[in-house]
C-alpha cells in the first residue's frame, strides 16, 4: 500500500476547514487540521506535510508571519487560501513563501485543479541534459544546484529555497542562454495551460534573487529581457 501524501489544512472557519479538508482527501491526500497558527506550526514539525493551505485571518497570529515561519520549517507547497482579495495581500504572500493564492469564496475544482498542477513536475527532458536520467549538479562559478538532493549552494553557503524557486533556478539554468517569456516560464513550472498572473512569476523571481544576493539592476544570476521575460546570466 503505496502512503498517502500529507496535507495540513490551517483555518480557523470551521465550514472552510470542513469543505478545504473534504476537497483535499478526495484528491487522495491524508489530511490534518488546525484552527491557530500555532496548532498548525506544531503540527507540521509533527507531520512534515507536502501541501500546507493556509488563511491569513487567523485568531493567534497573523497568516503572513505563519507563512514565513513555515518557510524555515518546511520546504512544502503552501497555498493561501483567503477572504484578501487586494492584490498588495497575493503580493506579500507570494513574497514570504507561499506558492500560490486562492481568494475565498473559491471553487473546490479550481483548488485541485492548482493542487495537482503544482504536484506535476516540469518535463525532466528539459531540466536534464542528454544522457538518461543521470542527476545532474550544475555549476557557475560559485552557484551550485544538486538537482538529486534539490540543494542550493552560493559561496560555500547553503540557500534555502521553495520548490518553485528550485524549479524555477534549475529551468533557467539548465539553459543558461534561452529566454523565457513568462507564460512559458508558468506552463514549465506549473505544468498547467492555465495563465495565471504575470505578477506570480515575477514575484517568485524576486524571491529567488534576494535569496542569492541578486537584485533587478545588476541581473547576475536571473536577468531581465525587457517585453520577454527572464534568461539566466551565470
Amino acid at each position: 500500500m503505496v502512503d498517502r501524501p500529507g496535507a495540513l489544512v490551517i483555518e480557523d472557519g470551521a465550514e472552510a476547514r470542513r469543505l478545504l479538508c473534504e476537497v483535499l482527501r478526495m484528491a487522495g491526500f491524508d489530511v490534518a487540521e488546525a484552527a491557530t497558527g500555532a496548532e498548525g506550526l506544531d503540527l507540521v514539525a509533527e507531520r512534515r506535510p507536502d501541501l500546507v493551505t493556509l488563511d491569513l485571518m487567523l485568531p493567534d497570529m497573523d497568516g503572513i508571519e505563519v507563512c514565513r515561519r513555515l518557510r524555515g520549517m518546511t520546504s512544502a507547497y503552501v497555498i493561501v487560501v483567503s477572504g484578501r482579495t487586494e492584490e498588495a495581500d497575493r503580493l506579500v504572500g507570494l513574497e514570504v513563501g507561499a506558492d500560490d493564492y486562492l481568494t475565498k469564496p473559491f471553487s473546490p475544482r479550481e483548488l485541485r485543479a492548482r493542487v495537482a498542477a503544482m504536484f506535476r513536475r516540469p518535463r525532466r527532458d528539459d531540466l536534464r541534459e542528454a544522457g538518461g536520467d543521470r542527476p545532474r549538479i550544475l555549476a557557475f562559478g560559485d552557484l551550485v544546484v544538486d538537482e538529486e538532493s534539490r540543494e542550493v549552494h552560493l559561496g560555500g553557503r547553503p540557500v534555502r529555497l521553495t520548490k518553485i524557486e528550485f524549479d524555477l533556478l534549475v529551468l533557467l539554468a539548465s539553459h543558461p542562454r534561452r529566454v523565457w517569456a513568462r507564460e512559458t516560464l508558468t506552463r514549465m513550472i506549473w505544468h498547467t495551460d492555465w495563465p495565471g498572473n504575470a505578477h506570480v512569476i515575477d514575484v517568485h523571481v524576486a524571491n529567488l534573487r534576494r535569496k542569492l544576493g541578486d537584485d533587478a539592476r545588476s541581473g547576475h544570476w536571473v536577468r531581465t529581457v525587457h517585453g520577454v521575460g527572464y534568461r539566466f546570466g551565470g
